[in-house]
């Protein structure tokens, strides 16, 4: 029922459609190059972040978790190992044409497999600011069992 006055939320503050341009490659606090599309800041988005990841040949990301948010993420080119679980102890390898879930809080480890071709993704997560859920695992990091022998632990940036 209205009473006569006008709604108080105004245009600007309603939510509507961007078109946002990818932003420039960052290294994130993982260790692998990010290009930052859809978010709180570009978008105003709420729940969601939507980015290209790009992990150079012969590069490893840090030991991390994303917590309380998940990550789906579409390989566009190369391919991924990665480690996952409480202690990086499951392996995958995902490839170009690839979809992979990554649940709230999993620990994991991604890496480049090829030493010649960057591995390109579009990762999609719950957290629309991206970086603020990013816990670093150190103390995973010194695990020597787990890398592939011919991809070194080098991190960017």
């Amino acid at each position: 029922m209205s009473d006569g006055t006008s709604d108080m939320r105004t245009d600007k503050a309603k939510p509507t459609c961007r078109l946002v341009r990818a932003g420039a490659e960052i290294v994130g606090k993982q260790g692998h190059l990010l290009a930052p599309g859809i978010s709180a800041q570009s978008a105003g988005a709420q729940r969601i972040h939507l980015q290209i990841v790009r992990i150079p040949p012969g590069v490893r990301s840090k030991a991390h978790k994303h917590e309380n948010h998940e990550s789906a993420i579409y390989i566009l080119s190369g391919e991924s190992g990665c480690w996952y679980g409480d202690e990086l102890q499951h392996h995958l390898v995902a490839r170009a044409g690839d979809f992979l879930y990554i649940p709230a809080s999993m620990p994991h480890l991604p890496y480049n497999l090829s030493n010649t071709e960057s591995c390109v993704a579009v990762v999609a997560r719950t957290d629309p600011n991206e970086q603020e859920s990013v816990r670093l695992l150190p103390e995973l990091e010194s695990r020597p069992d787990w890398l592939a022998p011919d991809i070194p632990p080098v991190h960017i940036g």
